[in-house]
């Protein structure tokens, strides 16, 4: 079947081409703008780039239109392809048909941690031998990419771990993504208010996480925290598949940290069907920090344990875990300087990743370099939390771009540290740089936090490093 994507470059799409093509089809596709990395991977696969929405690229006909959900009406091709009557569906609509119907699905899905523990979770399965498919919205670094399609396992299944988004589906399908995956094992990992410029409140969002509860058949299970109550108002409104519930003291799933920091822990198991609710236990000990990257390996556990790995098996495959890129990667480092890329987008991200940091490294000096970038942050919503997020730094400085039209200087002088707000990069770069010299011989940790590009602050940063 010959697909045409209409924007292509988003993780989504672009891990949604690679698949497509991967699976037999002819792929093409085109994007506003189109530019490494995705464009390399894209055209490494064979797959035909187009810069722009020329209506031209449709002639002749392809054989399906895949729709992205930046696309609206107005776009010149989805103008035309109405117009025209032309075959489409949605990215996530043709997920689920296509790919993931006939396989044991493993989603993941809520406000936090996703990626992360999409990633965990495929190289869990990995490890096993399963030789899973995965679809994540960021490069896992055990894979060096963000889709794969799979294959069968030792047990004749097939299993696909996919990254369950709350984010709507398309101009003409206003659900979530993720009602369309036919979920066989759907871990729900926290709940907050987020998506702020789709979503009107919180009961908007369980909504939608409802409705992803309704399709997990009865022989499936639904994996969730015993201590999240936006997550259990989810769960109490109708649950018609098994339950797994991990966290706290009450669960049947534990963790006991072994370090601080988290980066030593063990998974603890009560298994309620064993007569004597025999405890099954296993330990990871890895590079990884803080109580949110432990609560994710659990879950990952969790779900892995129900299609047969073991607990020990599952552990040893997290200990070698690499993460992801832009989650907490280290772009930069010598003697004194540790420099992180990571995609916060939420004041819970920004504290908790904070948090880990701190404790893994005690009294050094952390500076943290924030845009906050996200739907939700640029309107503003979470402005009375982003001060209080950053307590675990030292120092804070935060970049007013141009899409935030309100004044961040309210939350630098809540900062309970050293804060200030810098509206361009320039000033950005030499506010850092004066930051590095005035901590000069101690060691610093620089947390750039963004969920886009930040106008290649990162590079121009560490380029500027390299002369210190």
């Amino acid at each position: 079947m010959r697909l045409h994507i209409l924007g292509i470059c988003g993780t989504f799409m672009g891990s949604l081409a690679q698949l497509a093509k991967a699976a037999g089809h002819q792929v093409s596709g085109c994007d506003a703008n189109v530019y490494p990395p995705m464009s390399t991977q894209l055209e490494q696969a064979g797959i035909e780039l187009a810069e722009g929405f020329d209506p031209a690229q449709l002639q002749p006909a392809p054989d399906l239109l895949l729709v992205g959900n930046a696309l609206s009406r107005g776009n010149p091709c989805v103008e035309y392809l109405l117009e025209q009557k032309l075959p489409y569906v949605s990215g996530p609509q043709w997920l689920g048909e296509a790919i993931l119907r006939d396989k044991h699905v493993l989603s993941v899905s809520g406000t936090h941690g996703k990626t992360t523990t999409s990633s965990m979770l495929a190289k869990i399965l990995h490890s096993a031998g399963y030789n899973p498919g995965f679809l994540i919205g960021g490069v896992a670094q055990d894979f060096g990419v963000s889709a794969q399609l799979g294959g069968t396992a030792p047990d004749g299944n097939q299993y696909f771990v996919v990254e369950a988004d709350e984010y709507d589906t398309a101009f003409f399908d206003k659900r979530s993504k993720f009602v369309h995956y036919h979920s066989n094992t759907l871990i729900i990992n926290n709940l907050e208010y987020d998506h702020a410029d789709i979503f009107d409140n919180l009961a908007a969002i369980q909504r939608q996480f409802h409705h992803s509860v309704r399709t997990v058949p009865s022989t499936g299970t639904v994996i969730y925290p015993s201590n999240d109550s936006a997550v259990a108002a989810v769960i109490d409104q109708g649950c018609w598949s098994r339950q797994q519930r991990f966290g706290d003291a009450d669960a049947p799933w534990q963790y006991r940290l072994l370090s601080e920091d988290g980066s030593r822990f063990e998974v603890i198991y009560a298994n309620p069907h064993t007569n004597l609710g025999q405890e099954m236990r296993g330990q990871v000990n890895w590079h990884h920090r803080g109580l949110h990257n432990v609560k994710n390996a659990l879950a990952a556990v969790v779900a892995a344990y129900q299609v047969g790995v073991s607990i020990d098996q599952a552990c040893a495959a997290l200990s070698d875990f690499m993460g992801v890129k832009r989650r907490m990667e280290v772009i930069y480092t010598d003697k004194r300087l540790t420099v992180y890329d990571d995609f916060a987008h939420h004041p819970t991200a920004i504290k908790t990743t904070l948090e880990g940091l701190r404790a893994g490294v005690g009294k050094a000096s952390i500076l943290a370099v924030i845009e906050p970038r996200s739907a939700t942050m640029t309107l503003g919503v979470h402005a009375d939390t982003l001060s209080a997020s950053v307590a675990a730094a030292d120092q804070v400085l935060w970049y007013q771009n141009a899409g935030v039209d309100w004044d961040l200087s309210s939350v630098a002088n809540a900062c309970s540290v050293p804060a200030s707000v810098c509206a361009d990069i320039d000033s950005l770069l030499a506010a850092t740089l004066q930051a590095i010299k005035d901590k000069r011989g101690e060691s610093i940790y620089i947390v750039i936090m963004s969920n886009g590009g930040f106008e290649c602050f990162h590079g121009r940063l560490t380029a500027l490093l390299e002369d210190l």
